[in-house]
């Protein structure tokens, strides 16, 4: 699950993995301590501080695969190289883009609170960006305007999932 801070990755991820009877990673607890630091500090994050943090998720999902649990993983994953290296290797893996515009996306992060990223970061984020592009074949892309309850059944009907553990 993918997308900016504030699009619902957590949310609807959560409830997707609770439908589907799957493990829940949240990819913000697998960053490095410096990188949590550094944005709660309001500064964006560079590709080389991104780098061992997709590492972490890569290793994640091989260590899921490797037990035979299937699971649902948020991160934000703005970039089409990131989402390569995700899914690089990984024939099984689908990626599931919540497409938000900024407008919404920092309503959102305003209205949260006890989370270490500042809706301040949210325009770097943005400027980051890459949309993902139809010939990413195995990224999904769902508005992420909708109920989280909807998001998650749209991805396991688009999927082909089926919901029943």
């Amino acid at each position: 699950m993918a997308g900016v801070s504030g699009s619902g990755k957590t949310t609807a991820g959560g409830l997707l993995a609770e439908r589907l009877g799957w493990q829940f990673v949240d990819g913000d607890s697998l960053h490095p301590a410096a990188n949590i630091a550094k944005m709660a500090r309001g500064e964006p994050l560079t590709d080389a501080d991104r780098a061992p943090w997709l590492r972490r998720i890569g290793d994640r999902i091989d260590a899921e695969e490797a037990a035979g649990r299937h699971s649902v993983i948020a991160c934000s994953a703005l970039k089409r190289q990131y989402r390569t290296e995700l899914l690089g290797g990984r024939p099984e893996v689908r990626m599931v883009f919540l497409a938000l515009d900024y407008g919404v996306a920092h309503q959102r992060l305003a209205a949260r609170s006890g989370h270490f990223f500042d809706a301040s970061l949210l325009g770097s984020q943005f400027t980051a960006l890459e949309p993902p592009a139809p010939e990413e074949a195995r990224v999904l892309t769902v508005s992420a305007r909708a109920e989280p309850a909807q998001i998650a059944t749209e991805i396991i009907r688009d999927l082909g999932l089926d919901p029943s553990p």
